[in-house]
């Protein structure tokens, strides 16, 4: 059996930088509602990509790169974001090149 985690853990993306899709992993140490979300660098959200209640354990979420509106995101440098109803956050940065 894996091991237990005692808190969220959220991993850097891969690949990064990324053009057109990457892969971001996380483990739930327990299970509950989950957001993960992705921000430009002035906080404005740009994607949703979770907002579900889910077991605990790891968990892998791909972005195509596309905003809110489906329209594809500028090069840049965007932030993702971790957060449990139990009050655990964590987040990352990733760039995005094209």
């Amino acid at each position: 059996p894996a091991p237990k985690v005692a808190r969220v853990q959220l991993r850097q993306n891969y690949p990064n930088p990324f053009n057109p899709r990457t892969t971001i992993r996380y483990t739930l140490a327990r299970p509950g509602r989950v957001a993960l979300r992705v921000f430009d660098v002035t906080g404005r959200l740009v994607a949703t990509l979770r907002d579900d209640v889910e077991p605990a354990g790891d968990r892998e979420v791909e972005w195509d790169g596309r905003d809110r509106a489906g329209r594809t995101v500028a090069s840049g440098v965007y932030i993702y974001r971790l957060s449990t109803e139990s009050g655990e956050n964590a987040s990352r940065r990733m760039a995005v090149v094209k």
